[in-house]
């Protein structure tokens, strides 16, 4: 009996001084992020530490998430904004953006609930919303707490503009961690979808995610390579009207990054920001009147709805030729937009749209994904 007493006073005190270990003394293995710059993985023996280092614009500072086994006593010394147990067996999740990585790695059946269903496109999450597997939730701006309360999840993925939610604040003063995803503040296209990698981390399929994201990396690249074999490169322009401004990607914005890399020649590439450009009609007309091709040009999903909108848009040699191309026709039986949800997840397949487009003789048995030229009636 004094052996077994021994024994487990002696576990207690090594516990203690693991405990108070501090955190600068362990040892850890960086998981490799090759593209994105929001966020870090670094993994130590009884735990992993996910930092993102832009949880939303301007933010002041980083987040810290603590992922661990439920039994795992953990250094005293540890400072985090939220401490996940794993696994983790019912989430929320509150953007479009974060369901194709649980469905990449097989984990949809875990997701309980989202705020306005009507935005999900994809067929698989679509099923288990006919099926009552994953809730409504209201607004994303408030979502209803207390049917989150009654799902009762292990932990709630978001994403927030300034930090700033009240109904989260209270779900995660009731105990719920709640994780911020900077997803969307990547200013590359590989850097959005290498983010497949911090779910992994946190649904334990880290190996999984890596290999998905080298798919998608490896992808890319052949798809871009085999625009550079095209002898043209083809003008571009983007954008439409909006109020009194027609609004247009920056030349250093990731989508204008596609245009580079499908091989074409993106009539305001030489202009840098942040957000979106807005120019005067008269400029652009002066300045892309003769573009070969018009990309995303807004919601409007006809030409019809483009000259009602402004019969000026007449005079753009694209809308002549019939060369206007949108995203905003492909949308889920609720009419979501499938770009929106899927695009940041799979750029190849943006890219694989684009080369389409601009370079048709490359890719001839290949279907569009995202984008569809823009109807005639």
């Amino acid at each position: 009996m004094k052996k077994i007493l021994w024994a487990l006073v002696l576990i207690g005190l090594l516990s203690c001084v693991n405990n108070t270990k501090k955190e600068e003394d362990l040892d850890f293995t960086e998981v490799e992020i090759t593209y994105a710059e929001g966020f870090s993985i670094h993994r130590y023996e009884d735990f992993t530490k996910v930092i993102v280092h832009s949880p939303w614009q301007e933010a002041e500072k980083e987040l810290v998430y603590i992922l661990k086994n439920k039994e795992i006593k953990l250094p005293n010394s540890l400072v985090y904004d939220a401490m996940i147990d794993l696994p983790i067996e019912k989430l929320v999740t509150t953007s479009t953006t974060h369901i194709p990585s649980l469905i990449a790695l097989n984990k949809l059946k875990k997701l309980v609930g989202f705020p306005n269903l009507d935005y999900i496109s994809s067929e698989a999450a679509r099923e288990y919303i006919a099926e009552g597997k994953i809730k409504e939730l209201g607004k994303n701006e408030a979502i209803n707490t207390e049917i989150v309360l009654e799902l009762d999840p292990d932990v709630i993925f978001s994403f927030a503009l300034e930090g700033q939610n009240k109904a989260l604040n209270k779900l995660q003063e009731s105990g719920i961690p709640i994780v911020y995803n900077g997803d969307w503040l990547e200013k590359s296209a590989l850097g959005k979808a290498e983010w497949v990698k911090f779910f992994g981390i946190f649904l334990g399929e880290l190996d999984q995610s890596i290999k998905a994201f080298e798919d998608v990396e490896q992808s890319y690249q052949s798809l871009k390579d085999l625009a550079k074999t095209s002898s043209k490169k083809p003008s571009v322009i983007a954008g439409a009207m909006h109020q009194d401004r027609w609004y247009l990607p920056y030349g250093t914005s990731w989508q204008a990054q596609f245009f580079e890399d499908a091989h074409a020649d993106y009539i305001y590439n030489h202009t840098k920001g942040k957000g979106s450009a807005a120019f005067a009609f008269e400029t652009v007309l002066q300045d892309a009147k003769q573009a070969e091709f018009w990309i995303s040009p807004g919601q409007y999903i006809s030409y019809e709805q483009l000259r009602e909108s402004n019969t000026h848009y007449q005079e753009f040699d694209a809308f002549q030729q019939k060369n206007i191309f949108t995203m905003a026709r492909t949308t889920g039986e609720t009419g979501g937009v499938l770009f929106y949800e899927l695009g940041p997840n799979r750029p190849d397949l943006i890219l694989k749209d684009l080369v389409k487009i601009f370079h048709p003789d490359l890719l001839t048995n290949e279907a569009f994904t995202f984008f569809k030229p823009l109807a005639f009636e």
